[in-house]
């Protein structure tokens, strides 16, 4: 039977959106489902860095973003107790998923791409160990990719069984909330204590999202009362706390805990893209220009396979490089950092060496926003450069 579409991407959020948009835009027949309907909240950080707006930017749609009246973010604090980090790593926004998802399909329907909301996929269709369609509401659709982008609970990872890597288990246990009357003033601001963690930032309709976590092993123990456990958190920062305590709770409070894995995002026939593919803890926020980094590298890599410009496996082997090595580093930090555990005697030398140089400061806030990669502002060379000013600076002063 002739494919109806070229590609059907599942799943139509901040991954598959992208991916569809972007392959719509090259001239190929999309088909995009998502069993929710927009706009629609789902449990997200929704934190997007610098590179993640820049993605924005590079598809012509970060005006459409700040039109929404979302906050800009120039400032990241890391307040580490004793010692304080705070630079300017380029712009950032938290938008509400409601408004940032509903902006996303829309720009993947003026692309050009099919978009069917409220559309749960039931089963892959499977023909000589290849994917060529899905199944669900009013029958069949057939493709000659179909792109699983619908979160780490993927209905299509779970069919094709796709390779696990670099996995590790759960590691926090995070919540959170909005609030009013908790002004940000263009800062995201987070707090690192003993086996707590907590970061807000503003978003949409002058709210402010906190949210915070503390070890996976305590989930069943604090779960029973978690707004009496997140305040207390908050205690551990007296200042921070007295701000929260001045604002007005608007939500209830939503958890999650995530494993953390890499899986093998391609096959015969399928493709998967961000949480689908790849995820990680949430403690440093980068679900969502992941999400977008994958998006453009898939659609990339599909395009090729599609006009024949290179073979499909060939591309799409790419593609799972190309990701790897950009995120395997964050990888492993975030999930160091997501174990609440006291910094080694090496991190804290360098992190106490870092207030009062600039330099260093910006340079971490950058490596936190995923605008430099963590391997090298840990390198060697940058290590010992901080140090050294560290070392000069009370030279100066003793």
């Amino acid at each position: 039977m002739t494919d109806s579409y070229d590609v059907i991407v599942v799943g139509a959020r901040c991954a598959g959106a992208p991916t569809a948009m972007l392959l719509a835009r090259r001239g190929h027949r999309v088909l995009l489902v998502d069993r929710a309907t927009f706009p629609s909240d789902t449990v997200s950080t929704h934190l997007i860095h610098q590179p993640g707006i820049a993605a924005l930017d590079r598809w012509g749609l970060l005006d459409q973003l700040v039109a929404t009246g979302c906050p800009p973010i120039d400032t990241y604090l890391f307040d580490f107790g004793p010692v304080q980090v705070e630079g300017r790593p380029g712009i950032a926004y938290g938008p509400r998923r409601t408004v940032l998802d509903a902006l996303l399909v829309d720009a993947a329907a003026a692309a050009g791409a099919e978009v069917r909301p409220g559309f749960a996929v039931h089963e892959l269709l499977v023909e000589d160990d290849r994917v060529t369609g899905i199944r669900g509401p009013g029958g069949v659709e057939r493709a000659g990719v179909v792109v699983g982008a619908d979160g780490r609970h993927s209905t299509v990872a779970r069919a094709v069984a796709p390779e696990h890597y670099h996995e590790k288990p759960p590691l926090l246990a995070g919540y959170y909330a909005y609030w009013s009357g908790l002004p940000m003033s263009g800062r995201y601001e987070t707090y690192v204590r003993e086996d707590r963690a907590f970061s807000a930032w503003p978003t949409n309709h002058g709210q402010t999202l906190l949210v915070g976590g503390w070890p996976y092993a305590e989930f069943e123990a604090n779960r029973a009362d978690v707004e009496g456990n997140f305040l207390a958190m908050l205690d551990q920062a007296p200042p921070f706390a007295a701000r929260v305590k001045a604002a007005r709770r608007e939500s209830r409070f939503a958890g999650a805990f995530v494993h953390n894995y890499f899986r093998t995002p391609y096959g015969p026939g399928w493709a998967l893209v961000g949480d689908a593919g790849y995820n990680r803890d949430f403690v440093t926020a980068m679900g969502m220009q992941d999400a977008f980094r994958d998006a453009e590298l898939c659609a990339s890599a599909l395009h090729e396979a599609l006009t024949g410009a290179r073979p499909y496996e060939v591309a799409m082997k790419d593609y799972q490089s190309a990701r790897d090595a950009a995120v395997l580093p964050m990888y492993e930090f975030t999930t160091e950092i997501a174990t609440l555990e006291p910094p080694s005697p090496e991190l804290a030398a360098l992190l106490g060496a870092m207030p009062g140089d600039q330099l260093a400061m910006d340079g971490f806030c950058r490596m936190a926003a995923g605008v430099d990669s963590p391997a090298d502002f840990f390198a060697e060379s940058n290590v010992g450069a901080i140090l050294a000013r560290a070392a000069a600076r009370a030279g100066k002063t003793g």
